[in-house]
């Protein structure tokens, strides 16, 4: 009987466009096609489990027989970003969607950011590649002392700085000031995120791992509220999903250096004896190679995630479940630099769980949730469709 599930999250792996991905400016994006028709990508143990047969990928490598339960999910949420992505995973669907800026932030936002934090000046306030805004503002910061204010074509309001201009804990201080503030109705940002950077020049400004994503906490019950609340289970989460949910429903967290530390983290809570419910999300795939159009770099980090399987594997017990899934795409092989609104992923393995069954293609994310609450006998949520059924031995 399945009393433990394991959901890891590989952050910003699309396995190709959703049906409205023209109103986001995403037609033709398929992060995992992109990236395997340009490199040599081999995923041996996710390709074992059925990845590569999902419907509608256009790779020849599909396998006769899995070992894994496959399909893929689509977004009912609106937007295409993290927070959402992991909501609708959970049971909630965010419908209308947060605000975007697409010709950077008004003014009378930025002067009222300015007059709440006490900050004489900011620089930048534009929309582009984080990277690209560090080589142009970053020198022109460690001279005035004032944050980098920039987004994306996602509803993000990102304060960068240098970790010897601004020391972490202000900036923490800076991100938590301007989170109360955009959560008003007429602001309606989704993610407050700061970007600590270190480096002496444009040359070699780098972003550290002291990033720290401040999220609206404008979301309802979801999975999380009803395993944490239950007599029985516990929520570990790891890497950024406190944060995602502003820590609500949650057990115990843990705060992860990329994702070799994410994945060692991962397993070290498997090998322990807890029910309930290990989540993971697995953030470099989106942050140092989506939003950088590494395609390299993204193609190692999935062969490394998939070289770690085999023990995620083994070191699962009876009684567990492990689903891997996606919050959104980010095709590196494209121009853009964003998230794409794309399908995403979902493998499905454990002792209990059937082989070589393909789900097809989902509604929503929110199936994951509902599945997983039905197996732990918990109270459901009136998003998804439960596939208990479909895959239970």
């Amino acid at each position: 009987m399945i009393n433990r599930a394991i959901i890891i999250v590989l952050d910003g792996f699309g396995v190709g466009e959703l049906p409205d991905a023209k109103k986001y400016g995403d037609c033709g994006s398929n992060t995992l096609e992109g990236i395997y028709n340009n490199t040599s990508l081999k995923l041996p143990n996710m390709k074992n489990l059925g990845l590569y047969n999902i419907d509608g990928l256009k790779i020849d490598e599909k396998i006769e027989y899995t070992k894994g339960i496959y399909g893929k999910l689509a977004e009912k949420a609106c937007g295409k970003n993290s927070p959402v992505g992991h909501w609708e995973i959970c049971g909630y669907i965010k419908s209308p969607g947060f605000r975007t800026y697409p010709k950077a932030f008004p003014e009378e936002m930025i002067k009222e950011f300015k007059q709440k934090t006490g900050l004489e000046g900011i620089l930048c306030n534009e929309v582009g590649s984080g990277t690209e805004i560090l080589k142009r503002f970053g020198e022109e910061h460690l001279k005035t002392g004032y944050p980098i204010i920039y987004t994306s074509a996602d509803s993000v309001f990102q304060i960068a700085a240098h970790e010897d201009i601004i020391p972490v804990k202000k900036l923490y201080e800076i991100c938590k000031t301007a989170r109360e503030m955009l959560d008003k109705p007429e602001y309606n940002i989704g993610t407050v995120i700061a970007r600590p950077f270190i480096g002496e020049s444009a040359d070699n400004f780098v972003r550290t791992y002291n990033r720290k994503d401040f999220e609206s906490s404008t979301f309802g019950i979801n999975m999380l509220d009803i395993i944490e609340k239950s007599k029985y289970y516990e929520v570990i989460a790891i890497g950024k999903i406190e944060d995602l949910f502003s820590g609500r429903g949650i057990t115990k967290a843990v705060h992860t250096n990329g994702n070799a530390d994410g994945i060692n983290q991962t397993i070290d809570f498997i090998k322990q004896d807890t029910k309930g419910l290990i989540f993971t999300n697995l953030v470099d795939f989106d942050m140092l190679y989506g939003h950088r159009n590494n395609i390299e770099g993204y193609g190692k980090a999935l062969e490394y995630f998939d070289s770690k399987l085999p023990e995620i594997m083994k070191n699962m017990k009876d009684t567990d479940i492990l689903i891997i899934t996606a919050d959104h795409g980010n095709d590196p092989s494209t121009e853009s630099t964003d998230h794409s609104r794309e399908y995403v992923p979902i493998l499905i393995y454990g002792k209990d769980i059937k082989e070589n069954i393909n789900l097809g293609t989902r509604e929503t994310y929110a199936d994951i949730s509902v599945t997983i609450l039905d197996i732990l006998n918990l109270e459901k949520l009136e998003n998804g469709t439960s596939f208990k059924n479909e895959i239970l031995r």
